[in-house]
């Protein structure tokens, strides 16, 4: 598969606790950006944040938060990504959904000279 070099980085910000059909939701965006077709996602897992509520998450010992702050990151073009976001839509009750231009520098393996 190809990527165009002009592409889109789409995160969501949920919380580690966040639900889908009784799977973490984080897995269950991940496996429906595969479904999907696009190009990559990772899910990246914070030591400490705070969202709308103002309420903080933390994984310091005398603070145990259980819901620690998680972000996706999927990186295609704009007409998939757009797409993709109805379905995010779908699928989460409370998150933070941005979209930014990247440009793509290497994707896949580097090819033989």
């Amino acid at each position: 598969m190809e990527l165009s070099e002009q592409s889109v980085l789409l995160k969501i910000y949920i919380g580690e606790d966040d639900r889908a059909d009784g799977h973490p939701l984080y897995e269950a965006i991940v496996l429906k950006a595969r479904e999907h077709g696009l190009a990559g996602a990772t899910v990246l897992r914070g030591p400490m944040g705070f969202g709308r509520s103002s309420r903080l998450h933390t994984a310091k010992i005398l603070r145990l938060s259980e819901d620690l702050p998680v972000i996706i990151e999927i990186v295609d073009v704009a007409t998939k990504i757009e797409s993709f976001i109805e379905k995010v839509t779908q699928m989460t009750q409370s998150c933070l959904i941005t979209v930014e231009n990247v440009r793509v520098i290497r994707y896949g393996h580097r090819r033989p000279a």
